[in-house]
């Protein structure tokens, strides 16, 4: 995806990134960059308040239980792997 904007940081890496983002697991470098994008970048924060609201709803309904970690990476490949499919 791309908005069509020039900006430093590319609304794929971003949306690619996102959930690193919204989890905290990023370098603050990087960190700033995602928000920075975010913050010029209307449809990179459409998709990011989406996934920040996906997460809250799963948060919500799992809030008992904490998935294995095998778990949380294959379905962040899986999400990776169907943004490539989505965006190619």
């Amino acid at each position: 995806m791309s908005c069509g904007n020039h900006h430093e940081t590319d609304c794929r890496e971003v949306l690619d990134r996102v959930f690193e983002y919204l989890d905290d697991e990023m370098a603050e470098l990087d960190c700033a960059k995602i928000k920075q994008h975010l913050e010029e970048c209307g449809p990179c924060l459409q998709e990011y308040d989406l996934d920040q609201a996906l997460k809250a709803l799963i948060r919500r309904s799992c809030a008992c239980e904490a998935a294995p970690d095998e778990l949380r990476t294959r379905v962040l490949t899986r999400i990776t792997q169907v943004r490539i499919q989505y965006d190619a």
